[in-house]
């Protein structure tokens, strides 16, 4: 371990023994489920204190552990998506694509799967069957078995359906970490942001909006493996589903003790989700994302990143959109189209709830 890094694990060790502020809400809030500065309040305040160890301790993607000389890596989500079916896909495809990704983007190749559903009374047997029958093609195409799971059955108006909750383990092939991350490091995202988030917004019918979206639900190991054999110099990965992409780099910017630049002009945004994002008054850098990532990447091999990722048919939309710099730590900054420059912070509220 160089002296950089290690200078950064102490400081992220140092954060992470401090006096856990008190929550100052009283009462739960969907907000504590957006994957925003609320969510990330709750889990410091609440969760760690009670749960805290070491494995739980870096609050990434999943958890990196050995056992028995094999280094694993180990994830679990739940999924309440309304509605339960959407452009692009639906809750079952959703659930094996989110934990799988979660698995790729800590560099570890998917081994198994659980699942869990949670079904309220008066579901249709049909659909619980379609949803069923999508997971199970979701994790074929994403070559790893459901070997074990959980049927429990909740009454009538108490699940809004059905909730699934997966949980995954995998094998590391490449050890990734914010603490890698090195001012000059180039960031790049996979695809186009928020068209999953804007996707299930649309599919709820409540806006008069004549819009053609569809989520990007996909397994992303492919498309890691494509880049992490082709390129020495990935640092780390994230994929920058509740939060979006602000949220994911701004936790990165903390954990890595750096700062980010974006490029507002660099973001691959489709027309139809900037369009829906202007008349709602949303931002497309907080909108959720479900197939895709962003890789921080060693300057030198940035553009071979970039190919490698362009070369896979889920990163055509790649593109290089910011840097890592030294100050001011812990902070991402845009640089506008009109070329000023604002603080991108954390997700803050819920403006999109219940969208994985």
């Amino acid at each position: 371990m160089d002296p950089r890094e290690r200078e950064v694990l102490e400081r992220i060790e140092q954060r992470r023994r401090r006096p856990r502020r008190k929550l100052l809400e009283d009462r739960v809030t969907t907000s504590h489920g957006a994957g925003g500065k609320a969510s990330r309040d709750m889990t410091e305040a609440l969760f760690f204190p009670a749960l805290g160890n070491d494995l739980l301790a870096p609050l990434d993607d999943a958890a990196v552990f050995d056992a028995g000389g094999v280094r694993l890596a180990m994830s679990t989500d739940a999924y309440v998506v309304k509605p339960l079916t959407f452009p692009g896909g639906d809750i079952g495809e959703l659930a094996v694509n989110g934990t799988v990704n979660d698995l790729a983007v800590s560099g570890a190749r998917p081994i198994a799967l659980s699942a869990a559903f949670v079904v309220e009374e008066g579901l249709p047997i049909e659909d619980l069957g379609r949803y069923a029958a999508s997971m199970g093609r979701a994790a074929e195409a994403a070559g790893v078995p459901i070997a074990t799971g959980d049927t429990k059955v909740v009454e009538r108006g108490k699940a809004d359906g059905l909730y699934v909750c997966t949980t995954g383990v995998g094998l590391v092939e490449r050890e990734l970490t914010p603490a890698s991350i090195r001012p000059g490091d180039r960031v790049l995202v996979s695809g186009t942001i928020g068209d999953h988030g804007m996707a299930i917004l649309v599919a709820r019918g409540d806006l008069a909006l004549e819009v053609d979206l569809a989520s990007d639900t996909a397994p992303l190991y492919g498309l890691c493996r494509t880049l992490l054999t082709g390129v020495a110099g990935v640092r780390c990965l994230r994929d920058p589903t509740r939060g979006g992409l602000a949220t994911t780099l701004v936790e990165l910017a903390q954990s890595a003790d750096v700062s980010i630049g974006l490029d507002e002009r660099a973001l691959p945004v489709r027309p139809e989700v900037a369009g829906a994002c202007e008349i709602l008054g949303l931002d497309a850098l907080y909108v959720a994302n479900e197939g895709k990532l962003v890789a921080v990447v060693d300057p030198a091999e940035a553009d071979a990143a970039l190919a490698a990722l362009r070369g896979h048919p889920l990163g055509t939309d790649a593109a290089i959109i910011g840097e890592v710099t030294a100050e001011p730590p812990g902070m991402v900054l845009l640089e506008t189209a009109l070329g000023g420059s604002r603080v991108v912070d954390m997700l803050a509220g819920d403006p999109l709830p219940r969208i994985c």
